[in-house]
C-alpha cells in the first residue's frame, strides 16, 4: 500500500546500502519504562532499559543525516550508512520510533531490512521476517517507549517530504505523534462543497444528495446502515457508501453534523458542527490520510485542526486552543430492512455517492484483526468485539459487549450503568438518559474503544 514521492520512490529503487556489520548494545546507566501489565509482559517481553535526557550531539546529526536527510534530500550513501552505524551503538530504544516512521515510507527491501536491523537492536528484540514496520512499531507502542528529544521535527520532516500536505497538520498539540502513523493515502484538502471534484484521496461527501426509501431500491434489506435522528429527522447512511467516503458533512433536523466513518475500528460516530462558541465557524471534517493506533485521524480543512475521532476534541491548531470540543449524536447500526421498517420516513444517500463501488473490508480485508499497528489490546473481549461505548455523566467511559447487551434488552431486562439506559432502536442500540434523551453513543470494535478510553468499564452483562 505504501506510496511516496517520485524523486523518493527512485532513490529507493536505486540505493544500495553496504551490508552493516552491528552488535548489540551493552548496558549503561539508564531507567526502566513505566510498569506494564501483565498481559503485555507476557506478550511482548520486557522491555529494555531508556536512556533519558537530551541525544549527544554525534547521535542527534546521525539521526538527522541517516533517517531525515535521507528522505529530505533523497539520497543514501556512505554518510547515512556509518549515520545507521552510530544509531545501532547508541542504546537509545527511543530512536526506534524515527526508524519507525521512515520505515513505513520504504519500498526498497535493503534499506527496509537495515532499518528494520537497527530498530531490533535498540529494542534488544529478534529481528522480525515478515511485516516489519507492523511488528517494530507494535512493540513500541506496547511497551509505551518514550519519544526521542525533537520527535516532532523529525517525524514531521519524514512525513511532510513525502506528502507535502501535511505540513499545516504536523504542530504540537495535545496528541501523541508516537502513534500517528500513514494510512496508505493521501490528505483530503477539498474546500467546503467542492467534494464532486474528484481527489487522489479518501473522497468526503458535503451535502450528499439523498432519496426517499421507496426510491432506494438498489439497498437489500440486510445490507448495514448507520441511522441517525436529529430533531425527529431520520438518515440512513449506508456502510457501501461510508467505506467509500469515510466522512460526510450533511445537515439534519436542523443541525449541522459531521460523520466519520473508521472502517478500520468498525466505527460510525455524528457530531454536531453548529451551535459553537463565539468566534468559531463550522468545522467542514476531512480525512487526513494519518491514522492513530488504527483509527483515522481527522481534521478541520479551514483550520487545519486535528479532532481526535473518537472523543470529537480539537487537538491542535486554533481550535484546540479555544478547547472545542463537539457533541455527540448516537448512531445506530443496524440493517436497512429493519431500519425502513421503524422509521419509514427516513431518507437515504443517493447510490451514486457509492461511486460504483461495493466494499465490505469489515468481512474481507479487516476479517483477520486489525491491519495497521494498535499495540497492546486489554485482553478482556477479543479485537473485533463489537461494543457500544459512551462517557457517562461523570466522565466515566463504558463499553457494552453488544451482543450481551441485545440479548438482554430483547429478554426485557434493564441494561444501565449510572445515568447510562440502553434501548433497541430500529434493530440496534441506543444510549438514553432515564427521560430517554439521546446521549451520543456508537458502536466500535473493542481495541479501538479500549485503547482511547484505556481505563472504560466494562458492562458486565
Amino acid at each position: 500500500m505504501a506510496l511516496a514521492s517520485q524523486s523518493f520512490r527512485l532513490f529507493l529503487a536505486a540505493a544500495t546500502l553496504t551490508t552493516l556489520s552491528l552488535t548489540a548494545p551493552t548496558s549503561a546507566t539508564a531507567q526502566s519504562a513505566s510498569p506494564l501489565p501483565d498481559y503485555v509482559i507476557a506478550e511482548f517481553g520486557t522491555p529494555p532499559a531508556i536512556p533519558t535526557g537530551a541525544l549527544p550531539k554525534d547521535l542527534s546529526d546521525a539521526i538527522q543525516t541517516a533517517l531525515v536527510d535521507s528522505v529530505t534530500q533523497s539520497t543514501w550513501g556512505r554518510d547515512q550508512t556509518l549515520a545507521l552505524q552510530t544509531i545501532a551503538q547508541s542504546k537509545d530504544p527511543r530512536i526506534a520510533w524515527i526508524i519507525a516512521d521512515l520505515m513505513r515510507f520504504v519500498s526498497g527491501s535493503q534499506i527496509n531490512d537495515a532499518l528494520s536491523e537497527v530498530a531490533a537492536i535498540l529494542l534488544d528484540i529478534d529481528p522480525p521476517s515478515r511485516n516489519q514496520w507492523g511488528v517494530i512499531t507494535d512493540q513500541l507502542i506496547a511497551w509505551d517507549i518514550p519519544e526521542p528529544p525533537n520527535y516532532l521535527k523529525s517525524k514531521g520532516a519524514i512525513f511532510t517530504s513525502v506528502v507535502p500536505g501535511w505540513k499545516k497538520i504536523f504542530v504540537k498539540g495535545d496528541i501523541d505523534w508516537r502513534h500517528v502513523s500513514w494510512g496508505g493515502v493521501l490528505i483530503d484538502d477539498r474546500p467546503f462543497d467542492r467534494t464532486d471534484e474528484a481527489c487522489n484521496c479518501i473522497p468526503a461527501a458535503d451535502n450528499p444528495e439523498v432519496t426517499t426509501a421507496a426510491e432506494a431500491t438498489w439497498l437489500d434489506d440486510d445490507d448495514i446502515v448507520f441511522g441517525i435522528e436529529v430533531n425527529g429527522e431520520y438518515r440512513a447512511y449506508p456502510r457501501q457508501i461510508m467505506e467509500v467516503r469515510e466522512m460526510v458533512n450533511d445537515t439534519l433536523g436542523g443541525r449541522d453534523l459531521g460523520i466519520p466513518y473508521c472502517t478500520l475500528c468498525g466505527a460510525a460516530q455524528a457530531y454536531f458542527t453548529d451551535q459553537l462558541p463565539k468566534g468559531i465557524k463550522r468545522p467542514i471534517l476531512r480525512t487526513s490520510g494519518l491514522l492513530i493506533r488504527s483509527n483515522k485521524v481527522m481534521y478541520d480543512v479551514r483550520t487545519y485542526s486535528v479532532f481526535d475521532t473518537f472523543l470529537g476534541k480539537a487537538v491542535t491548531g486554533k481550535l484546540a486552543r479555544k478547547g472545542l470540543q463537539l457533541e455527540q449524536a448516537s448512531v445506530i447500526t443496524t440493517d436497512w430492512g429493519t431500519w425502513k421498517k421503524e422509521h419509514p420516513e427516513t431518507t437515504v444517500l443517493a447510490e451514486h455517492l457509492a461511486l460504483g463501488r461495493d466494499f465490505d473490508f469489515r468481512n474481507g480485508r479487516d476479517a483477520g484483526g486489525p491491519i495497521f499497528p494498535v499495540g497492546d489490546v486489554d485482553p478482556r473481549l477479543p479485537v473485533h468485539e463489537d461494543i457500544i461505548g459512551i462517557t457517562t455523566a461523570s466522565g466515566k467511559p463504558i463499553a457494552f459487549q453488544r451482543s450481551k447487551a441485545i440479548l438482554a434488552l430483547s429478554r426485557g431486562q434493564s441494561v444501565t450503568f449510572e445515568n447510562i439506559h440502553l434501548k433497541l432502536d430500529a434493530g440496534g442500540i441506543k444510549a438514553v438518559d432515564a427521560n430517554g434523551k439521546d446521549l451520543g453513543s456508537h458502536q466500535a470494535f473493542w481495541f479501538a474503544w479500549s485503547q482511547f478510553h484505556p481505563k472504560t468499564e466494562l458492562w458486565a452483562g
